[in-house]
């Protein structure tokens, strides 16, 4: 046995002495530079290159990488024997993606690439202000050199628009509205979202077919329009004008535009804003690909049309007691919840230097008399398409069988479709009101016809006899209604002031007559 320990405790020696030499003949700078040679030789012979793209860039998070977890969740073949499963936040959509460890094969431009992801456990960690996840994540792209300058770049910015188109897809629309008063959230944003869940498509919209074409064809094109928009240095963005009667759909046409195009909706409240510059960084605070909407633009601010004043009182108008010049530098009575916008300052949001903040979006105002709005507001490039939202037609009709009763047009009797179009353009309804009488009869689809029947009839015929009187009486019902409309939205002092404004302009008039 001593001889055993003898022996080994030789043969310890004689390799300790052999470590020593090694260290005498070969300081650690040559070997360093032995091994860097050997690199670059392997290299040479060495037909590919290798990217990696870590979870975490130092302290933060490394967009490419969620952006690649992303694009890889949509290449992955259901035919891989171990799959992870995700649901991001605010999302109704599973998504597949890679493994531990596991590759994954992809082609583009007809260069075949492969990407390994790459999990390690991390070391014991030093103090740092902010805490790192126990495993390190990342990605290994695999290149032949050849193509390196040819799909690289192209390549990774591919990836990353095609992460964003798949993240807009996955999450639920949203739609916004401004904090009342302008006041922040917790994360400092003047915005208020909830998920929006609205049903409304350009199927199911009850209107002339050959309208709907061509608004969803303008919509597409403005979409896939960014090269176009570049090209002729205009700003990304559009505007519409849905005007028409009360109940004509101009708010379903509104969810069926966000759902065409899979865009969050920011619902601009006008009464909450107080001056130009809330309503500037309200802007700023809006996303890419949105839909930014004004409803009843004429009942929210005083932006009525300036032709209709007078001669006589345009020396007055610009008083003191006009709302474009009550404002004042600063908006003047913000604080005390009144309303200073001007009609300068909506337009520079619309078409301005400030609306250009941002790409891709979609800006819709809606009202019931357009011809009550100022026409600065109304030109091409801040209403760059009008669409008129008019009484249910025979085709919009078509449609609504279809949606609440389930009918199609071969199903019905001749007669009675025969009967239906000859009373339907009479009658004057709007889609709002026959809709809600299919409603109350859907669980007897023969009745549901009969009474629309009759109801249309029976409105053709007062028409019919009424003449202008039942057409103003609607008219005068629709005015009652905005003028409610006005009562509830403007604050008490704001009428007050106008009111006294009022006075003082009749009694100023007196005074110069």
């Amino acid at each position: 046995m001593k001889e055993y320990w003898g022996s080994l405790a030789s043969i310890l020696g004689v390799l300790a002495f052999c470590q020593s030499l090694l260290h005498v003949l070969f300081p650690p700078e040559l070997r360093f530079a032995t091994l860097k040679l050997f690199n670059r030789i392997f290299n040479v012979f060495n037909s590919y290159c290798y990217f990696d793209i870590t979870e975490i860039d130092g302290v933060n998070t490394n967009e490419l990488y969620n952006a690649v977890q992303l694009y890889l969740s949509s290449s992955v073949s259901i035919s891989g024997s171990r799959l992870s499963l995700t649901r991001a936040l605010n999302s109704s959509v599973i998504t597949f993606g890679l493994t531990n460890n596991d590759t994954l094969f992809d082609t583009f431009n007809g260069v075949t690439v492969l990407w390994e992801h790459i999990v390690t456990q991390r070391q014991a960690q030093t103090f740092s202000w902010r805490p790192m996840p126990d495993e390190k994540r990342g990605f290994t792209l695999r290149i032949k050199k050849k193509d390196k300058s040819l799909i690289l770049d192209s390549y990774l910015d591919y990836i990353m628009e095609k992460a964003n188109d798949i993240r807009r897809k996955n999450e639920d629309r949203l739609l916004y509205t401004n904090s009342r008063g302008g006041s922040l959230d917790s994360r400092g944003h003047p915005w208020e979202s909830v998920p929006f869940k609205h049903p409304s498509t350009f199927e199911t919209l009850a209107m002339d077919p050959a309208k709907k074409a061509e608004i969803m064809e303008d919509l597409k094109d403005f979409a896939n329009g960014q090269s176009f928009y570049q090209k002729t240095g205009r700003a990304w963005k559009r505007g519409y004008l849905l005007y028409g009667p009360p109940g004509t759909g101009k708010s379903s046409m509104i969810a069926a535009m966000a759902n065409y195009l899979g865009y969050d909706i920011y619902d601009l409240e006008l009464t909450e804003v107080h001056n130009n510059s809330e309503l500037r960084k309200l802007l700023m605070k809006t996303s890419s690909k949105s839909i930014i909407v004004i409803e009843d633009i004429d009942c929210s601010i005083n932006l009525s049309n300036r032709k209709k004043g007078t001669a006589n009182n345009s020396s007055i108008g610009r008083s003191y007691c006009d709302p474009e010049m009550r404002s004042g530098p600063g908006g003047g009575t913000g604080d005390e919840g009144g309303n200073s916008i001007t009609l300068s300052g909506l337009l520079n949001f619309t078409d301005g230097l400030w609306s250009c903040c941002g790409s891709e979006r979609i800006f819709v105002f809606t009202t019931n008399h357009a011809d009550k709005l100022d026409p600065a507001l109304l030109r091409s490039g801040r209403m760059d398409m009008h669409v008129f939202m008019s009484y249910c037609s025979f085709p919009a009709l078509k449609i609504l069988l279809k949606n609440y009763l389930g009918h199609e047009e071969s199903e019905l009797d001749e007669g009675v479709l025969k009967e239906l179009e000859e009373v339907i353009a009479m009658a004057e309804m709007t889609p709002a009101d026959i809709s809600e009488l299919l409603i109350k009869n859907r669980r007897n689809k023969d009745k549901a016809v009969i009474e629309l029947l009759e109801a249309l009839k029976e409105r053709a015929e007062r028409k019919s006899k009424g003449g202008e009187s039942v057409r103003e009486k609607n008219l005068n019902d629709v005015e009652e209604e905005e003028q409610e409309k006005r009562a509830l939205e403007s604050p008490k002092e704001g009428r007050a002031f106008d009111d006294s404004c009022e006075k003082d302009e009749e009694d100023e008039e007196k005074k110069i007559e």
